[in-house]
């Protein structure tokens, strides 16, 4: 790719104003020694705005511009309501999760779980929690930041994956590591600006290329005239077929998009996620969280015209007249080196193919931004559970700040350096995006049982919690097992990871259930959590975002069904 000098002027001073602001918001003040709130809470200081901004930026990364746009070329819209669903979901988050987790004052996910069930439980879903970060977040964002780096700056092959991959991880370090959570959320503030403006811009010159004329609505419009069966939010069997012969509703299987397994998806994703709910426990106040979180809910909405919209635009540039795609009519770039089309390479072709000299560096900027938000979010979190829940009560209990702070750098250097050593070994992943998505979908019904258990039903007790999170993982390998999975056999059934999720799910909620009360003989536990006097009463502000947010998803369900 040719890069004109505006092009590396522009990314060079992207990389220098992000490490300039946070250093800058991160120094240390005149006679004030950091400390552990300073450090992982960004001394709960964090205004709605930085917090929405922030939400959105450790969201927004490679899953989603190189493995959602790919998943956008493969299938289409309907890959948009892991975005739309969010914003519904951050809505019940801000409700109904966010009043418990501050009442409480938690610095980490894991101390919910000590308050409510046992410091054993916490302890095991720690330690879960650290490898999920380190072998699967951090290593796969890195993996697909550095792929398109090294398709879109190189030639795809390879050569420039190592190099991109430690270019990443010591930008991402640089400032993350010293300023703590404060120099991760406020360079997320200037970091989504710049992802959707970047974002967009792609979008923008994707849609104009369509027509012989040009222009946008025109682009939209020939668009849906080639591939309205790529315009479907509610997929049916056999309705979209991925350009590699798999059909789609196997990834999103109808209605379980709105009352299925896509909510144990959401729910855990954007509830119980450190790296996603730190933030919002940075706030000055619930209030100013909430807010926060209604604003992340209005820009997840926008998020699917800058990272699916321009997958689908991708795959009517590479069609032929009827709309099919085949490895005769596919660019060569989407040749993957086993013969089949990499539906993930859609994002890096229209940025390598398309976008001018000129306008280049910015879009490089905002793909990068969107990685190194991502994985300074992960290392912040990773270094804040190792410290707050292995660290302070395991090894040196009576820690002072310096050292916690200290330990917390210590842990996130650590864990970026194995993710950048397992990085390149993971290969080609195919639609990266869903890889992940059922990848964690193993885990996740089982500890959003906890959650909800532990919540919002006074009589779960600590013994049935650990009971269900364990049996939760047997029985989603039950279905991995079955027919297409792992093992061929008749004794296994066969349906899609979203309905294997949601079955989990609720099967891992009647075992806390039965447990429970043949444990505890109906009687509430003694740590059971008192959800009434008000808890969950929102402001005016809030009522009136989710009510609007709600029209919006009501209007664009009905439109694209």
């Amino acid at each position: 790719m040719n890069f004109e000098t505006i092009d590396i002027v522009i990314f060079v001073a992207y990389c220098a104003l992000i490490l300039g602001i946070g250093l800058y918001v991160s120094r240390d003040k005149k006679g004030h020694q950091k400390n552990a709130e300073d450090y992982f809470l960004a001394s709960k200081s964090l205004p709605w705005w930085a917090i929405g901004a922030s939400l959105i930026a450790a969201n927004i990364s490679a899953e989603q511009f190189i493995g959602m746009t790919g998943s956008g070329f493969a299938i289409g819209l309907a890959i948009a309501s892991y975005e739309w669903m969010a914003a519904l979901t951050l809505l019940i988050v801000g409700k109904f999760f966010l009043p418990v987790f501050i009442e409480k004052g938690l610095y980490t996910i894991p101390e919910f779980i000590e308050k409510r069930y046992s410091t054993n439980l916490k302890t095991i879903l720690a330690v879960f929690w650290l490898a999920l970060y380190v072998f699967v977040n951090l290593t796969s964002v890195l993996y697909l930041g550095a792929k398109a780096l090294d398709t879109i700056v190189g030639t795809g092959n390879g050569d420039y994956m190592m190099i991109s991959i430690i270019g990443l991880a010591l930008f991402a370090a640089a400032y993350s590591l010293w300023g703590g959570l404060s120099a991760v959320a406020w360079t997320d503030v200037l970091q989504v600006v710049l992802l959707i403006i970047g974002g967009l811009i792609t979008a923008y010159i994707a849609l104009d290329q369509l027509v012989p004329g040009g222009g946008v609505i025109a682009g939209l419009k020939h668009m849906y005239e080639v591939v309205p069966q790529k315009f479907s939010m509610i997929l049916e069997k056999g309705e979209v077929i991925t350009p590699n012969g798999k059909d789609a509703w196997w990834d999103l299987p109808g209605l379980a998009v709105l009352v299925g397994g896509m909510w144990v998806a959401n729910l855990y994703y954007w509830g119980f996620n450190q790296y996603i709910i730190q933030r919002t426990l940075a706030a000055k106040s619930l209030k100013e969280s909430q807010k926060g979180i209604a604003f992340a809910g209005f820009l997840k909405l926008i998020i699917p015209l800058i990272v699916v919209i321009p997958g689908i635009a991708a795959y009517v540039l590479n069609a032929d007249a009827s709309g099919s795609l085949t490895t005769e009519t596919v660019s060569s770039g989407f040749i993957g080196l086993d013969g089949t089309i990499a539906n993930d390479n859609a994002y890096p072709w229209l940025i390598r193919n398309l976008v001018p000299s000129g306008v280049k560096g910015l879009v490089l900027a905002a793909l990068a931004a969107a990685i190194v938000s991502s994985l300074a979010s992960m290392l912040n979190s990773t270094a804040t559970i190792f410290t707050m829940d292995i660290y302070k009560p395991y090894i040196n209990k009576n820690a002072n700040d310096k050292q916690t702070v200290n330990v917390g750098r210590t842990t996130a250097f650590v864990a970026l350096v194995i993710a950048s050593i397992i990085a390149p070994a993971l290969g080609n992943l195919g639609q990266a995006f869903q890889f992940i998505q059922e990848y964690t979908g193993v885990v996740s019904p089982g500890i959003l049982a906890v959650f909800l258990a532990g919540l919002f039903w006074k009589k779960a007790t600590n013994n049935a919690a650990i009971i269900g999170v364990l049996a939760s993982i047997p029985i989603a390998l039950y279905f991995k097992v079955g027919p297409n999975g792992w093992l061929e056999s008749a004794m296994f059934v066969n349906i899609p990871f979203m309905h294997q999720m949601f079955i989990t799910c609720i099967l891992s909620l009647v075992i806390i259930g039965a447990v429970s009360y043949m444990e505890a003989k109906g009687q509430d536990d003694p740590k059971g959590i008192d959800v009434s006097g008000g808890l969950f009463k929102t402001s005016a502000a809030f009522n009136i975002s989710a009510f609007i947010i709600l029209i919006i998803l009501a209007f664009l369900y009905a439109f694209f069904w």
